[in-house]
Parts: C-alpha cells; structure tokens; sequence
C-alpha cells in the first residue's frame, strides 16, 4: 500500500466510524441506532470475538443481544456450545429449570464457563419470566462437541425400554462421552454408520422426539471424533466438517420459524462470510451462501491488554492439551496490523459498517480489497510466538461489521470450576 494512501484510508475509518459509549449492558442503547439500520434486513447475526478469554467481547455481546432482543425482535442465540449440552441452558432460560451456573458449566467448554456468560443467561431468564413462551428467547448450542448429554438420554431410553440393546450400545458409542474431534480417526467411519441405524431402530421402539434428536447428535458427534484432523481434501478435514454442521444447526432453528431473528455467537474464523482457500470453507459462508444479505457477519477486535487461554509448545509437538488457563498479555499491533490502523483513525471502542464502503474513495477500496493482518486467537496459544501471530484477511469478503475495543481483560471464570478438557 503506497504511503500517500495512508491519509485519505485513516479519513475514511475515522469518518465511517461509529463510537461505542459503553460495552456493558444496561447501558443507554443510543449509541447502538447505526447498528441497528444496518441490521433492518438481517436475519442471521454472527457475533465474533479475536480470542475465546476476553471479558470485554463477552460483555458486549451480552449488551448486544439484549439490543437485538429488545429492539429488533431477536429471540434466538446459537452458541459455538455443545448441542447435546445446551437444552439444560434452555430449560432454565425459558422454564427456570435448575441454576445457570451450572447450566453453563455443563456445556464442557472452559471457554463459557464465566461470569459474563452466566451473566448473559440469567438475563435471558430474567427476560423470559411471565412471557408467553412464544414470546420467550431461546439457547441453543450448534456444535457437535461434547455429547455426553445425548449419550445419557439414548442410554436412559435404552435402560428403560430396551434393556437387552444397552450393553451393545454402550460398546458402540459410551466412548463418545469423553471423546475429543479427531481423537478415534476412522476412515469407514463405523460409528457414523451405526448411529445411522440406532435412529430407525429408536423410532421404531417409540422413542420420543427428543431421544431421537439426541441420536441424530450421536452421529454428527460420531463423525468429528472419527474424522482426520488432515486430509488431501480440505473440506473433509474435521474442522470443515464441523463449520459445516454448525451451519446446519442454525439453518435448523431458522426452518423452525420463517420469521425468526437469530444472534449466532462464535469465533471469527467460524463467522467469515468467506475464505481464501476455496476448500475450506467457515461456517459464515455457508450461512452467506443460505441467507444470502440476511446473514451479517460482525467481527470483534481489540487492541491490546490480555486475554484467557492454554498455552501450548510452538511446533510440531505442542504437548499437553490441558494444561491450566492463563492471562496471555498482549501490546497493540503496529500500524501495518488492521488493528493498528483501527486505533490510529479512532482510538477509543467504536463500530464499522463494511457494507457502507461501495462509495469508499478507490485508495480505501483497494486497501479493503488487499489482505490485512490481524490477531485471531481460539482457546490456545503458542508460547512465546502468540504476540506475533497474524492471520490475513479480505475485509469486505469475509464480514460486513468490526468492532473494535480498545482493551482486553481476561474473562473471569466462575468461582470453583475446574476447566473442562
């Protein structure tokens, strides 16, 4: 990018920027009206995060929501959670059901297990008591990991109704419980097959709806923990898979109700609208690809401060998966990072609109058509080599919104958790 571009692109992101006043829900939502006419044909609302540990995004999506809920007619959120899991958080959500807390944690994610997401999840109780429930927001989680909840149920069933078929299920898919994406690699992939056949055979024993869908999680499941983490064909890999699946989750809560408002909250990576390598293709750009405009991919960035996660050995032998949670520091990027410019043009929490740039100066939309660098971090780091990880990205290809906060602090676990695996 030639130096005498570097003016008129810091105009334009200092003029199309839109300052936040507060990240804490609660707050007056004036600031939030832009956002909100952006959002007027949105159906499909991706909210991002750079990293999984930042107290600051989660307290902002919390805000969020209750703005998409209150404002827009959102009722809906589709959490980068366990599917299996997230009908406890749902029950206590809509019916009161148990604690969030402890809805939360059982999940399986370390990452969820916080303050700020409980936070957001008694809220949504708070907002649902004496509502109708087709007035009430829904929980809904979109990953296959962690399905312990749908092993329980078909192994409740089972015990009940069939007792001769538990022993034989039990052998055919009790490792599921604990099993991690990619850990029992599979390339006739026996278990997928089986889950296959248990769904019928459940239909036929008179299970009800929801034993069946837990069966139905048991196969997507089944196909993550046997899929190769590498493959010759990218979009066989398990992390393509997954993506794939988590779409379909929420194209599933969308088949439900024609009229419904989703918030899906997850990773950047999972939100881009799009990707340089064609093979590998995020869970956004499958939504891109079913909604269409419908679906708003908003990316959330920060400049600098700390941030929650595990660390693992750079290279090819990164160690121990489970080793504890810490607070990684981080100083802001230099100005050839996207962060840097962000903070340059505007240096306190603000908005872009990325759909607003078709009337951008040329200078602007060849720098939006160029790869930025930017931080994208998930539940780990690499020692010592994270503060200089960049990751590329086409702006206007791949989200329509960033926000950016100008400092990061760690999320705050909940009191006595012992992080999940």
């Amino acid at each position: 990018m030639p130096n005498e571009s570097f003016p008129e692109i810091q105009q334009w992101l200092s003029g199309t920027a839109r300052p936040l006043t507060s990240l804490v829900a609660g707050s007056s939502t004036e600031d939030l009206a832009p956002l909100g006419e952006a959002l007027g044909d949105v159906r499909v609302l991706g909210m991002g995060e750079a990293t999984h540990g930042t107290r600051e995004f989660f307290q902002l999506k919390h805000r969020l929501f209750e703005y998409l809920v209150t404002e827009l007619g959102y009722s809906v959120l589709a959490m980068e959670a366990s599917e299996s899991a997230a009908p406890a958080v749902d029950a206590y959500v809509r019916d009161g059901v148990g604690d969030a807390a402890t809805a939360v944690t059982g999940l399986g994610f370390w990452t969820w297990q916080t303050e700020e997401v409980v936070a957001l999840v008694e809220w949504m109780r708070t907002y649902n008591s004496g509502r109708p429930a087709a007035e009430q927001v829904r929980f809904a989680g979109i990953d296959p990991q962690r399905c312990s909840a749908s092993v329980a149920a078909v192994r409740e069933f089972l015990a009940s109704s069939v007792p001769d078929r538990l022993a034989a299920f039990e052998e055919g898919f009790g490792y599921l419980s604990d099993a991690q994406p990619g850990s029992v690699p599979d390339k006739d992939q026996l278990v997928v097959r089986e889950a296959q056949q248990l769904i019928p055979f459940l239909e036929a024993k008179g299970a009800d709806a929801d034993v069946l869908n837990h069966a139905r999680i048991l196969e997507r499941a089944g196909d993550l923990v046997s899929r190769a983490k590498e493959n010759k064909n990218p979009a066989e890999t398990l992390f393509a898979v997954r993506d794939a699946y988590m779409a379909e989750a929420v194209g599933r809560l969308a088949d439900e109700d024609p009229q419904r408002r989703i918030a899906v909250w997850a990773h950047n990576g999972h939100l881009a609208a799009s990707r340089q390598s064609a093979e590998l293709r995020p869970m956004g750009q499958h939504l891109r690809e079913r909604f269409g405009a419908e679906y708003y991919a908003l990316a959330l960035l920060f400049g600098s401060g700390a941030f929650r996660a595990r660390r693992l050995r750079p290279g090819p032998w990164p160690g121990p998966m489970d080793g504890p949670v810490v607070a990684n520091s981080i100083d802001r990027g230099g100005f050839n990072a996207l962060e840097g410019q962000l903070a340059a043009a505007s240096p306190g929490d603000h908005w872009l609109n990325l759909r607003g740039s078709e009337d951008a100066p040329e200078p602007v939309k060849r720098w939006l058509a160029e790869p930025q660098m930017f931080r994208s971090f998930g539940a780990y780091v690499q020692r010592w080599t994270y503060r200089m990880q960049f990751t590329p990205t086409l702006l206007t290809r791949e989200y329509d919104g960033l926000i950016y906060v100008a400092t990061s602090t760690p999320s705050v676990p909940l009191p006595e958790t012992v992080p999940a695996q």
